[in-house]
């Protein structure tokens, strides 16, 4: 089992004042396959993706990946198991800007003592960012690149620590439409030959339906069918 969140609820602020954004969300994916996620703005996808990926702390339910409880993992332990398993991707790039491509891929081995010796660190950082495109780029900083060539930093960064499971929350948000489908094209091929979990939420039906399974989220609830609202 690659990942298993159940009855997931959030709760924001106490009393009368209190907001319920997720409602008693569940998802179960057992094998590297990709998932959509579509829902109005507003309904939770975000909050749901911050939950799975282990950022955020549910009120109440469980996320499991690979098996591991995040809840009862200790905090050093969930930062650790979190970077080497479960990747996220954003619709901005949050890389940093006085790092190379080549640097910004990197970090995160370095951060968790990855690949350290004999080059194994530069070796993988080059390699995956050759397998974004962007092989010629390793040494240019974010203001040097388009947008578009961010956004495929910020996926090499995700992919080189080979996790298990990827959320992209709307990753293409900030780009203009030829550059995200270029970037989409580019996600769906890549979770696939490194065999990738990938749950996926958009706005873009299109998008959607390339995955090989459609979830929706209405106020604050995973549904495996299509609520009249999104019709």
């Amino acid at each position: 089992m690659i990942l298993r969140a159940v009855d997931l609820r959030k709760v924001y602020g106490q009393g009368e004042s209190s907001l319920e954004i997720l409602k008693g969300a569940s998802l179960e994916i057992e094998r590297p396959q990709t998932v959509s996620i579509m829902g109005r703005s507003g309904c939770g996808k975000s909050t749901l993706i911050s939950l799975l990926a282990g950022l955020d702390v549910a009120t109440s339910g469980e996320v499991e990946i690979l098996g591991k409880s995040l809840r009862k993992l200790p905090a050093r332990e969930l930062n650790s198991f979190r970077a080497r398993n479960i990747g996220v991707i954003f619709q901005q790039f949050h890389l940093l800007e006085h790092l190379t491509a080549f640097e910004n891929v990197r970090l995160p081995l370095d951060l968790n003592g990855i690949g350290g010796r004999a080059g194994g660190a530069d070796r993988l950082a080059r390699e995956t960012l050759e397998k974004v495109g962007l092989g010629h780029r390793l040494d240019h900083v974010p203001d040097q690149m388009s947008r578009g060539e961010c956004q495929r930093v910020a996926i090499a960064r995700v992919l080189v620590m080979r996790p298990a499971l990827v959320l992209a929350d709307e990753p293409t948000g900030s780009l203009d439409v030829k550059t995200g489908k270029e970037v989409i094209d580019l996600i769906f091929r890549l979770a696939e030959s490194e065999k990738i979990a990938l749950v996926m939420v958009t706005h873009d039906p299109g998008v959607a339906e390339r995955c090989e399974r459609h979830l929706f989220m209405e106020a604050g609830r995973l549904l495996a069918s299509k609520p009249a609202s999104l019709q």
